[in-house]
């Protein structure tokens, strides 16, 4: 078929917009609706000079959707001073997985020229996923602990680097099966959570960039990634030849998110734009909610005992499964 926009033979076609887009204008629009996000979602504040210029921490793990958010945003703000991006690597000690996808990070990071820092599991907790999912104290699922440490990981270095922003490479079928999960399990804390930890406008946001969450440190979160299918995200790197490490960690076995995807699979197939009604509809509800809890969610929060971290608890998460682990 011809690419809608032009004569030129088209490379793909968004079933949700009945478009057909050839490599150009499929790029173009990729480019389009992640600059887009970040003008709604008013990442870079009216107050941003070059004296005094945004620093953007991005979670670069090497896989597609990383490597393409920090392609994109570099070749966005590249040549503006108002904006510096830094790559922030997890190494979690999986073997055969993370050391090649540390390559495409480190070969991305040359190539635009960013600053890249890599921190790794072992040296911060002393552990390596591999011998977690081996030992599994709590009979828990390999992302149950990775969660915990990864997110404490980003958030802490990412403070310790200077971050004015926290921004991870979710995009819009992860966004989708995170809002559809929470939906179901009727957890309206944990929407609220998620309007003003990473969905919300900057200046929407009730709590987000005040307060802080169990076990996060005080650097507010984006994900200017989130409109775009998670299959154009993968055509985008191929098209561009990026170095992503498109692979699917050994570990990942979240039953119930897997049972989400195939359902969302099934609906957008047979009623394209699923997924993105409902972003549509899940964002505006966690707005209202965000602003009918306020800064209740916040309420009994302390400091860990152990790593003075804020929680719920007298020893935050991330402690309590390093002393299991060390039993």
């Amino acid at each position: 078929m011809e690419c809608t926009k032009c004569d030129r033979e088209s490379v793909m076609h968004a079933a949700y917009s009945g478009a057909y887009l050839c490599e150009g204008h499929f790029l173009e629009s990729v480019d389009r609706r992640v600059r887009r996000r970040v003008r709604e979602d008013s990442l870079l504040p009216d107050d941003a000079t070059p004296d005094d210029p945004e620093t953007w921490v991005i979670g670069l793990s090497g896989g597609k959707d990383s490597v393409v958010l920090t392609q994109v945003l570099h070749e966005t703000f590249a040549e503006d001073p108002r904006v510096e991006i830094v790559g922030l690597t997890i190494h979690e000690g999986i073997e055969g997985y993370r050391d090649e996808s540390l390559e495409a990070c480190v070969e991305l990071a040359e190539e635009l020229g960013i600053r890249h820092e890599v921190v790794s599991y072992e040296e911060e907790f002393g552990i390596r996923m591999d011998d977690v999912v081996e030992d599994d104290p709590e009979d828990m699922a390999a992302c149950a602990y990775c969660g915990v440490f990864r997110r404490d990981a980003l958030s802490r270095y990412a403070e310790e680097l200077g971050a004015d922003k926290l921004l991870t490479g979710h995009n819009l079928d992860d966004e989708a099966q995170t809002a559809l999960m929470n939906f179901l399990e009727g957890d309206l804390a944990q929407i609220a959570k998620h309007f003003d930890a990473s969905l919300g406008a900057f200046d929407e946001r009730e709590s987000g960039t005040e307060t802080r969450t169990e076990g996060e440190a005080f650097v507010p979160r984006a994900k200017p990634l989130r409109d775009v299918p998670e299959k154009e995200v993968a055509l985008y790197a191929h098209l561009r030849d990026l170095p992503a490490h498109i692979t699917e960690c050994p570990h990942s076995n979240e039953a119930y998110r897997g049972e989400i995807q195939r359902l969302l699979y099934g609906l957008e197939e047979n009623h394209p734009g699923t997924r993105h009604s409902i972003m549509a509809g899940y964002e505006e509800l966690a707005g209202v909610v965000a602003r009918e809890y306020g800064d209740d969610r916040t309420d009994g929060l302390e400091e860990c005992v152990e790593c003075g971290s804020t929680t719920t608890r007298e020893v935050c998460r991330k402690c309590s499964l390093l002393e299991a682990l060390e039993a």
